[in-house]
């Protein structure tokens, strides 16, 4: 069976499966794939398939070539084109006096389509928008609507941690994440600490969450009663990772118990 591969359309495109083409491809590698009635450039993000994605996924599109010096020269030619249309899509925007922000352009590989993002607050008619864009760029115009994950995975940044955003280098999809797993985690349920710069809760929380919920099992609750050799006790904490709890006894006494 033909080798599938994860790849991220352009710079800051959808990931999409492909076949790999018989070409030998390492992840990092910028692509020149099928796409959406012509070619376009991708990064292989993953050389792992995530079957159950498959069912919903079905890569029908082939891997073209790694990129060539002159595909990377037109490539960057692109980058620096996308910026001059973005310029004057927010010109059009303003004069059709439209609700939405801007925030990023794309051209595709071939130069057929430009993918404009934006964000609003609800739906916007950019209709009339579209036209006056086709008859600049003689090209075909998508606008998409993002959210504010999004827009701060396109300018990237540091976190609280001091690395820089999972969503901007690592992360493949945006996943839910709850209060509750924050709380279970046992972190202050305090917005500003717990939100990442989008102003959504981090994203760490989510990929830590199983890990977390692994080390926990075993572990007693925080403010549980426990019966110890030494006697009876409440715990006061629970450190999850040293896989410890410390246990205040009723005679006053404050031990730390160790759990395999």
């Amino acid at each position: 069976m033909e080798s599938i591969v994860c790849v991220r359309l352009r710079d800051t495109g959808q990931n999409c499966y492909y076949f790999t083409g018989g070409c030998e491809v390492k992840e990092g590698d910028l692509v020149i794939v099928e796409h959406d009635r012509g070619l376009d450039y991708g990064q292989i993000i993953s050389l792992k398939v995530d079957e159950k994605e498959l069912s919903d996924k079905q890569p029908i599109k082939k891997i073209v070539r790694i990129a060539r010096e002159q595909d990377k020269k037109q490539i960057e030619e692109n980058r620096t084109k996308a910026k001059e249309a973005l310029v004057t899509c927010i010109r059009k925007v303003e004069e059709h006096k439209l609700e939405m922000k801007i925030v990023q352009a794309e051209y595709s590989f071939d130069r057929t389509k430009i993918v404009f993002y934006f964000t609003a607050e609800g739906r916007v008619d950019f209709r009339e928008l579209v036209k006056d864009l086709a008859k600049i760029f003689k090209a075909r115009i998508e606008l998409r609507q993002i959210g504010v994950r999004d827009e701060t995975k396109f300018f990237g940044g540091f976190g609280p941690c001091g690395r820089q955003l999972c969503c901007a280098t690592f992360l493949k999809d945006f996943e839910p994440v709850t209060i509750k797993m924050a709380k279970e985690e046992g972190l202050p349920l305090n917005p500003p600490k717990i939100s990442g710069i989008c102003g959504r809760l981090m994203c760490c929380l989510n990929f830590e969450y199983e890990t977390y919920k692994i080390l926990s099992k075993g572990l007693p609750k925080e403010g549980e009663r426990v019966n110890l050799k030494e006697g009876k006790g409440k715990v006061i904490s629970v450190n999850v990772f040293k896989r410890t709890a410390t246990v205040e006894l009723e005679t006053g006494a404050v031990i730390e118990v160790h759990y395999k």
